[in-house]
């Protein structure tokens, strides 16, 4: 396991991903539209390709609500938030039955709707 978790700077993420780290920025970064202690945007890094992995951090919704609010934005397409919060975080840890939808893999399910809200998870 190779993880950079919050580097402070462009340049810590640089140097991180340089030396082979998949880096992990607090998704309340993105919700919040910076860092709460001055440090680097966790979207500066995303859109210098250097940030792979969103994690809840202090609010345990916030993975999803960050990339809803991505993809909204235009900044990533939905397949691409998924990874940042999904298949990119199990890669990183050596999961490698899980993290994605596919045949043989296990999976949790958000399913959603504008009325509620659960989970599924499928073994396949």
């Amino acid at each position: 396991m190779r993880i950079a978790e919050f580097p402070t700077t462009i340049a810590a993420a640089e140097s991180a991903v340089a030396h082979g780290l998949s880096v992990v920025m607090g998704a309340p970064n993105i919700v919040r539209g910076g860092s709460q202690s001055g440090n680097v945007a966790a979207s500066a890094l995303l859109r210098r390709g250097l940030l792979h992995i969103l994690s809840s951090d202090y609010v345990p919704s916030s993975p999803l609500q960050a990339v809803f609010q991505l993809v909204a934005d235009g900044t990533l397409r939905l397949e691409e938030g998924a990874k940042l919060i999904s298949t990119n975080p199990a890669k990183a840890v050596g999961l490698d039955d899980r993290g994605e939808i596919a045949a043989g893999k296990t999976s949790s399910v958000y399913v959603h709707t504008r009325c509620r809200a659960r989970w599924h998870t499928l073994w396949g």
